[in-house]
């Protein structure tokens, strides 16, 4: 296959927008911008968010002993600033507003577009979602009242040492259990909270060896919201039939609550 035949994955997408991707790469993504007017729009509100992130956080900017200087070039943050930078796009993104329809419905309808890996993880947020959180009798194989049994059965199958069940009480959702269940092939676990009203979200992790890098996305399918965030080796996702403020703020409660 020529470069020029390659498929163009929204990973690719991201990794030009943020300078990070292959000088022998670009004139093929150039090439694809210029005959996918949307994916041009798409990088350039990326761009402004970036610029606006990083003047957001400038008064935070540290050196450290050993940080080199690359003039011309980013510098390298520490793995701390880069969930911190991340996490801080994420939530513009959903203060904004303005991402939205093309985080979701391009994500899963564009068909010339090759979905990664790291990009199908929210589809089976949705997919797990779905399947157990309408169910009556059996949406946990773990309740909530074997927390600690829980939290270390699924630890162990993920690798995880310290995996820890959030604590959603603040936002008045209540732990209901949760399960082992397959995310992309490996082991992966399942939350399941549920608040007065019977409305339910479930907080799905996966791990995959593969990821290497760290990014927060926000995807939509009919009613179904997903917020997901990969960190390293593990991947994150909430979901549920709930408005975006408030899937933000159980994302944020997760995010602070899950191990970096």
């Amino acid at each position: 296959m020529n470069a020029a035949d390659q498929p163009v994955t929204e990973a690719d997408l991201h990794a030009y927008t943020d300078g990070l991707l292959a000088d022998a790469d670009r004139p093929r993504i150039e090439a694809w911008l210029r005959d996918n007017p949307e994916d041009a729009a798409r990088i350039a509100e990326w761009q402004a968010q970036n610029a606006g992130i990083k003047a957001m956080f400038s008064a935070y900017e540290k050196s450290r002993p050993g940080d080199t200087d690359m003039i011309g070039k980013p510098p390298a943050l520490s793995p701390w600033s880069k969930r911190l930078a991340a996490v801080a796009a994420t939530f513009a993104v959903f203060a904004a507003g303005t991402l939205a329809g093309h985080y979701g419905p391009a994500l899963f309808e564009r068909p010339q577009l090759q979905l990664t890996a790291q990009e199908t993880f929210p589809k089976e947020a949705q997919n797990a979602f779905l399947i157990y959180a309408s169910e009556v009798r059996h949406p946990v194989e773990v309740f909530a009242n074997e927390e600690a049994h829980l939290a270390t059965w699924l630890g162990k199958r993920l690798a995880i040492s310290n995996l820890k069940v959030p604590d959603l009480t603040s936002l008045n959702y209540h732990l209901v259990g949760g399960r082992l269940l397959p995310v992309d092939g490996k082991p992966g676990a399942m939350f399941m909270y549920e608040n007065q009203t019977g409305e339910r979200l479930t907080v799905l992790v996966g791990r995959n060896a593969a990821n290497k890098t760290t990014s927060f996305r926000f995807a939509s399918s009919d009613n179904i919201e997903t917020f997901y965030w990969i960190d390293g080796e593990l991947g994150y996702a909430v979901t549920g039939e709930i408005s975006r403020e408030e899937l933000r703020k159980v994302a944020e409660e997760c995010y602070r609550q899950f191990p970096s």
